[in-house]
């Protein structure tokens, strides 16, 4: 094959399940140590702190968590706060108002349906006010270790731009992904999928010559 401008031949390997893996193996070389990097002892500590990173950096939840769990860090202790005080607690995380109402909602919901304890099942966990399937996927796969592949505009982005999945939806990219990665292989993708889009397939200006899967990308070839 030709290398021209970096590019070998004149289009991206065909995506199979066998590049596919080929594509998840260098993610884990490129990144080892990729993990959820919000941090959280418990389950409700992580439900609270994913609720908390929507539209917000992890770096900026975890300052705001590292002193909101030092004085509530159970369903029972924010269930009898109010909004306001919530809000007062979390303002910096940005759209405060609308977490703190979920936060308190899905407290008392915790508390009145399920004993106290956060949920390990989708179909259960997703009742809870302001949890979606992605906010579900990250509290039971890091958790509660269920195999799961939560997509947030990281992972939404660099699956459809590597061409792994071609979806409109965040919700269709996952049941895309879901068939063509093998499920032990779910939850640590997740993590090297969202490594990736934040170190290297940034949104404005991906890093695609340092890039050690663009013999892969659909976007590389453009």
């Amino acid at each position: 094959m030709s290398e021209i401008n970096g590019r070998v031949g004149s289009k991206p390997l065909k995506k199979n399940k066998k590049n596919i893996n080929e594509i998840l193996d260098l993610l884990e070389v490129m990144y080892p140590n990729a993990k959820c990097e919000l941090d959280y002892t418990t389950a409700f500590e992580l439900l609270i702190a994913t609720i908390l990173s929507a539209q917000c950096t992890d770096v900026r939840v975890n300052k705001v968590t590292a002193e909101l769990f030092k004085k509530y860090n159970t369903p029972e202790a924010f269930a009898v706060l109010r909004v306001g005080e919530i809000e007062e607690e979390i303002k910096t995380c940005g759209l405060y108002r609308s977490k703190a109402s979920k936060i308190k909602e899905t407290s008392i919901k915790i508390c009145e349906e399920f004993g106290g304890e956060v949920p390990d099942k989708l179909e259960d966990i997703v009742k809870l006010p302001g949890v979606g399937r992605k906010t579900a996927g990250v509290v039971l796969s890091n958790a509660f270790g269920v195999p799961a592949i939560p997509v947030d505009t990281h992972v939404f982005r660099v699956a459809n731009r590597i061409g792994m999945v071609k979806e409109s939806t965040p919700e269709k990219t996952e049941l895309a992904l879901m068939e063509v990665i093998p499920k032990k292989r779910w939850s640590h993708t997740h993590h090297t999928l969202i490594f990736h889009g934040r170190r290297t397939c940034k949104a404005r200006k991906p890093e695609c010559q340092n890039c050690m899967i663009n013999k892969y990308c659909d976007y590389f070839y453009k």
